[in-house]
């Protein structure tokens, strides 16, 4: 519905313009010229009044991070070997030319820019619209073959201006790297259109598209929208309790305590005879633990189950390791099934009933969640153990118990906490191992030695800067803890995904997707890396396939082991 009344200067949506690429751009490089909330939330908002309902829903999930609404789970599949091909074929650049920009900017849409404004007129009239952005991801996302897509993108850059370059490039890498979550999306929609932020971020929680949320704001059209299911809602997060005392100072009397699990992070969405299974990074991975499909289709009702994916032999729980041979692959064989079995461990219910119920105390959830899965330490589907807890100092017990069970550690929560999708608060602490760890991303690989001479297999790591800064600062290079099979699919990964080579390929520059869980003996100065730190005799513990680079630790993150760990000195 088009509103009939117009804002000063902005025609009614009936009459505007088809939004174009060059102007989402322009709008794009404003918003990441100023580092406060309120004037990115500010800018976005002028912007969104001057597109249509159509161009408001695509502008919305493009600046959300989405090429698609998370209800529809296409993908492009378009890597930077792809993208460079396409761009040295406009630009007549050739790899060896574009490679050191790569590394010089970091970023593949900076690359394009630059690179077509040295070779493209500089007459060159914009020509993208936002609808014809969304035809091509949506043609990349159906053709099949390198050969094809590259095709698709050399049609569509080849009378880009640099502005479009850029911004195309930056939607199809799928990372604008503007200063920009989700939230803040949502929090200028609220003020574009004047509606409450937690309507908003309901609904969009509800619908799992932005841009349709976007344009029922606009529309005064929140109210009376119901759970869809089978899109990945944005699961809660625990922060980290530095001790027992801070564990009294920040729960009530009584608090849940349950085994931190050591496998994946899993929501199921149950209905109609429908299963589907989605991991923190949002991704669906149903088709790699179709054991789990009957037990879930059993429930009593429909639901939304928040819980963990665990390597199992019964009752057992087995080490990690075990759960990393179903991780990556596109098909599971009965042999695998049988050689790495698993179980899905629910701890939390977010629907059910027809009832959304992450506004519910966690004690409600927790009384329906047992309603509807048996606690069966040898059921496939199982539920954790939630005791009820007043006595903190009985932790100690607990952790000891929790490690001799083969999990990492302890979860502790508030009874009375809602469920906040995507927020990271302390209504929600976790107790891990003893042992320092720090979750990191690759930057650049080198061929091994001895027998791993023909594997990638030795990794310089990164942490951001900050929460708000995605800049990535090297603190350490790690050579064990992944088995040959794991480095050998990597290697093939890293070589897809290659920015630029050294010494004849042996050293590589790759594309930072990869992240790791590493451990280390301690955090020590150093003038060789730009963050100022480096880990000594680092070792990786795992692979984390369930977080993306957004996700991983901070210097500040690092800092904190260093104060921690002189903290501990002077009082030995």
């Amino acid at each position: 519905m088009a509103r009939t009344k117009k804002a000063a200067g902005v025609p009614v949506a009936s009459e505007r313009a088809p939004g174009t690429l060059e102007d989402f751009a322009r709008a794009a490089e404003l918003v990441a010229a100023t580092t406060k909330k309120l004037e990115k939330a500010a800018l976005l908002g002028s912007y969104f009044d001057t597109l249509s309902d159509e161009d408001l829903s695509r502008a919305a999930r493009y600046f959300a991070g989405h090429q698609f609404a998370l209800n529809d789970m296409r993908t492009t599949n378009v890597g930077g070997g792809l993208l460079r091909d396409a761009l040295g074929e406009v630009t007549g650049l050739d790899v060896e030319n574009l490679r050191p920009r790569y590394v010089r900017l970091g970023d593949s849409g900076d690359v394009a820019y630059e690179a077509f404004a040295e070779t493209k007129s500089s007459n060159a009239q914009p020509t993208l619209t936002l609808a014809q952005t969304e035809s091509l991801i949506e043609a990349l996302s159906g053709t099949r073959g390198t050969k094809n897509k590259r095709a698709l993108l050399v049609e569509a850059l080849k009378n880009a201006t640099p502005l479009e370059a850029k911004y195309l490039v930056k939607l199809l890498v799928d990372d604008l790297r503007i200063g920009l979550k989700e939230g803040l999306v949502e929090d200028a929609v609220a003020r574009a259109f004047k509606c409450p932020l937690a309507s908003v971020a309901q609904v969009n929680m509800l619908t799992g598209d932005i841009g349709e949320t976007a344009v029922r704001a606009r529309r005064g059209q929140l109210e009376g929208v119901v759970m869809r299911l089978f899109h990945p809602i944005k699961f809660m997060l625990a922060t980290a309790a530095a001790d027992l005392p801070d564990i009294a100072r920040t729960m009530p009397a009584e608090f849940y305590v349950e085994d931190k699990f050591d496998g994946i992070r899993a929501q199921a969405h149950v209905q109609a005879g429908r299963v589907a299974l989605y991991t923190r990074t949002l991704d669906e991975v149903t088709h790699r633990f179709p054991e789990l499909i009957a037990p879930l289709l059993s429930l009593s009702s429909d639901a939304v189950l928040d819980g963990e994916i665990v390597p199992v032999r019964g009752a057992s729980i087995l080490p990690f390791s075990e759960l990393q041979k179903r991780l990556g692959r596109k098909t599971v064989s009965d042999e695998l099934l049988a050689a790495a079995p698993v179980a899905f461990v629910a701890y939390d219910v977010l629907y059910a009933d027809g009832r959304v119920l992450i506004d519910a105390p966690l004690a409600e959830r927790r009384r329906l969640l047992e309603s509807l899965v048996a606690h069966d330490e040898a059921a496939t589907v199982r539920l954790s153990e939630a005791k009820r807890v007043n006595d903190v100092a009985s932790l100690d017990a607990e952790f000891d118990a929790a490690r001799e069970r083969g999990n990492e550690g302890l979860m502790i929560k508030d009874p009375r906490s809602s469920y906040k999708p995507g927020k990271r608060g302390r209504e929600w602490l976790k107790l891990k191992r003893a042992l320092a760890t720090l979750d990191v991303v690759v930057t650049s690989v080198e061929v091994g030695h001895g027998k791993r001479r023909h594997l990638l297999s030795d990794y310089t790591f990164a942490v951001r800067r900050s929460e708000d800064d995605p800049e990535l600062l090297n603190i350490g290079k790690a050579y064990s803890g992944l088995t040959d099979a794991e480095l050998a699919e990597l290697t093939e990964w890293f070589r897809s995904h290659t920015v630029q080579e050294f010494a004849h390929g042996r050293v590589r520059v790759v594309e930072p997707k990869i992240v790791l869980e590493v451990t280390f003996d301690r955090v020590q100065e150093s003038r060789r890396h730009k963050g100022g730190y480096a880990l000594r005799f680092p070792r990786i513990l795992r692979l984390r396939d369930d977080k993306t680079a957004d996700e991983i630790d901070t210097l500040d993150a690092v800092r904190r082991l260093v104060i921690e760990e002189g903290a501990g000195k002077a009082e030995e």
